[in-house]
């Protein structure tokens, strides 16, 4: 599948901005006093791991309730699923809505690149329906996973990964786990983060 022209730059310079949100924005999730040291980390970008196409609709779409990191729980609705291959296997990826009026899915999952490189509680991506999608056409680009806040500080309250969304292949796209200096991710007050 081609990528459209300017893919790689698009994603390089978000990637920038990304970091230098982390690094020193008065709302990064990383503790303040841990920036200085903090390091984000990707994988380098693949556009085989770049899908363009439909998503498969449910009919029911059934309330979820997901437990977060904090022991709370959030509802969502299972919207439909995505089916693509990730090194030759195949994937399926259910996507999730918070709010059945909202154009946004959410696509949260656990690969087996979790716990080493990548964040041990899974990676989410957030699919904008003005941005993400022409017609029926959906892009989903793993090369876009992103570590949910609580990847750097426990401060944050995070929904967990359903494990229907647990993926037995290796994911080696997106964010890995960051490098955050010893003893800072207890740091900060609870807040919701996803």
């Amino acid at each position: 599948m081609s990528t459209p022209d300017g893919w790689r730059e698009r994603l390089e310079s978000d990637r920038e901005r990304k970091d230098e949100f982390l690094a020193e924005h008065p709302r990064s999730p990383v503790p303040p006093a841990a920036r200085d040291e903090f390091e984000q980390h990707y994988f380098p970008p693949d556009p085989d791991l770049r899908f363009e196409l439909e998503l498969d609709e449910h009919d029911e779409k059934e309330t979820l309730t997901i437990a977060t990191t904090t022991e709370g729980e959030r509802e969502y609705m299972r919207w439909g699923e995505f089916a693509v291959e990730v090194d030759g296997e195949p994937v399926t990826l259910q996507a999730y809505k918070a709010d059945p009026d909202e154009d946004r899915l959410w696509v949260p999952f656990r690969d087996e690149t979790n716990g080493e490189e990548t964040y041990g509680g899974g990676r989410y991506l957030d699919l904008e329906a003005d941005e993400h999608r022409a017609g029926d056409t959906w892009v989903l680009d793993l090369n876009r996973a992103y570590n949910p806040y609580c990847a750097y500080s426990d401060a944050y309250e995070c929904p967990m990964v359903p494990m229907e969304n647990w993926l037995d292949v290796r994911v080696e796209a997106g964010e890995k786990q960051p490098t955050i200096p010893a003893g800072h991710a207890h740091e900060g007050a609870h807040e919701h983060g996803h």
